[in-house]
């Protein structure tokens, strides 16, 4: 990369020679400004209304969890009734939750997700916890589990009648993660043009599992609905993790105040998307498992390796082999939109300085965070050699929800210490309490009924960030600088990347 390549803005043009800034007063926009100001910052002319805000919400939740986690739901409750109430319990939680994330995006209109709001209400320590968590742990470890979820259902009719071995799941998880990881770093354009295909392939399989389903019931398909509720499996431990696994199937639900400046009439559309988009994703997803059931009694469903896939098996054989096709894209839909949308984040938290300031670069070439987008696919990677996909998701769900929690905590606290804020969108304060009172009950659930030594090693991990924090943003310790600064130098160099904000203005 030339110097005179580095750095452009508009109206001149800037080289850095020897730590030296060399200044040139030739008009000039290059592209590169152009669209890095596309990808950085929100146009600003609104375009998406109502319709285009629900597709958004559906398409961005269903993706790989209601293929995987109904058997986890199911295994924790032990019965269809309760299994059921917990994936509309799953979806009522959801819509509160995005209703409260709406009047925080409307009042506070900063990107970065949880992020601006943990800073505006507590201050930079619980923000930088978490970017910190978000980065190492949450956004990876979701990465992962889409990843994995695609390579058991790609797998799956290769193997029949047994497990796939997992060292070709976790290979095909891989392999996945490197292929969209490339994808996203070379271009910003390629990576949406496949998330809309894969996006409308997600909802030909979810209609055909809900039809198929329809029609068995007309048909009389209802033995497996009897006495639903009978021995069900009641406590706060396994209630707990029933609903990790059932919310990390509507995880998503608070991505659409990303785009609030975005959207027409927001203060009206923004609401009115949650309430509609979510409770049709609850209805899709109570209807799928539904018709999982009216195929499969509860132990065959716990016995099933791929449930969509044994569901093929039995209803549309032989034209069975479209539901592992279908499913395999759409957990890759849903991995390529975690990873689409992975720079943001690292964005706001590096323009803080909080993050290392080489993973909030753009590519000079290719206009793409690089950085962010290949940090997340390394951590990921490390993340599926020793994991599987339950135990991923429980200790995934107990650290978003810590956060979920704190953010919807911060809303409240903000009622009252920054009245001044204009609310646009203002929910009744009994909604954030709710939502605040069972984050906290899941949180604490499982480590008071049956503790377990990782929860508390999640718990660690999140806190040993105020060590960096203290070291690296708070005393600012030169002698950690004079590291990274030849260490970004040469990533800079390396990846052909420069500060988004030195083309952003």
């Amino acid at each position: 990369m030339g110097e005179e390549n580095v750095r452009k803005r508009k109206g001149k043009d800037t080289r850095e020679e020897d730590g030296q800034s060399v200044q040139s007063n030739e008009p000039q926009t290059t592209n590169l400004q152009k669209q890095a100001n596309f990808f950085i910052s929100l146009p600003q002319c609104a375009r998406v209304g109502l319709i285009s805000g629900i597709c958004m919400i559906v398409g961005t939740i269903i993706g790989s969890g209601i293929f995987i986690s109904p058997k986890s739901v199911l295994a924790n409750v032990g019965t269809v009734g309760a299994c059921l109430t917990i994936w509309a319990a799953c979806g009522v939680l959801a819509t509160l939750g995005a209703l409260c994330f709406a009047e925080l995006g409307t009042m506070i209109t900063k990107s970065g997700g949880e992020y601006p709001y943990l800073m505006e209400a507590f201050g930079p320590i619980p923000a930088y916890l978490f970017s910190w968590t978000s980065l190492l742990v949450t956004k990876p470890s979701s990465f992962a589990i889409i990843c994995l979820s695609f390579a058991e259902y790609a797998s799956a009719p290769f193997y029949p009648g047994c497990d796939p071995p997992q060292v070709v799941i976790k290979c095909l998880a891989a392999a996945a993660i490197v292929v969209i990881t490339i994808v996203n770093s070379l271009s910003v354009k390629l990576g949406s043009y496949l998330q809309n295909f894969l996006t409308a392939t997600k909802m030909i399989i979810v209609t055909v599992i809900i039809v198929s389903g329809i029609v068995l019931l007309a048909q009389g398909k209802t033995d497996n609905f009897k006495d639903s509720f009978k021995d069900s499996k009641v406590s706060v431990s396994s209630l707990s993790l029933a609903f990790y696994n059932g919310l990390w199937a509507y995880d998503g639900w608070n991505q659409l105040n990303y785009i609030t400046e975005e959207l027409k009439n927001p203060y009206r559309n923004l609401p009115l998307s949650i309430i509609i988009g979510i409770p049709l994703v609850t209805v899709c997803y109570v209807l799928m498992n539904i018709s999982y059931f009216t195929v499969m009694t509860s132990t065959e469903l716990l016995q099933s390796q791929a449930v969509a896939v044994t569901f093929g098996d039995r209803v549309l054989y032989p034209a069975s082999w479209i539901v592992p096709l279908f499913v395999a894209f759409s957990t890759i839909g849903s991995a390529n939109g975690t990873c689409f949308t992975a720079g943001r984040l690292v964005y706001v938290a590096g323009r803080e300085g909080h993050m290392l300031k080489v993973l909030s670069y753009i590519s000079v070439k290719r206009l793409t965070p690089a950085p962010a987008i290949i940090f997340y696919g390394i951590i990921a990677i490390i993340y599926i050699i020793p994991g599987d996909i339950e135990t991923l998701i429980n200790y995934f769900s107990f650290a978003v929800w810590i956060f979920y929690g704190l953010t919807v905590f911060a809303l409240i606290v903000m009622r009252f210490t920054r009245k001044e804020l204009k609310r646009p969108i203002r929910v009744p304060i009994v909604i954030p309490v709710i939502v605040t009172l069972v984050s906290l009950l899941l949180v604490l659930a499982p480590i008071i009924s049956a503790p377990e030594l990782p929860y508390l090693y999640c718990v660690l991990f999140i806190l040993s960030g105020l060590v960096f924090y203290v070291l690296f943003v708070h005393f600012k310790f030169h002698w950690a600088q004079k590291i990274s600064k030849p260490v970004t130098m040469h990533l800079q160099m390396l990846l052909e990347v420069v500060p988004a904000e030195q083309v952003a203005e």
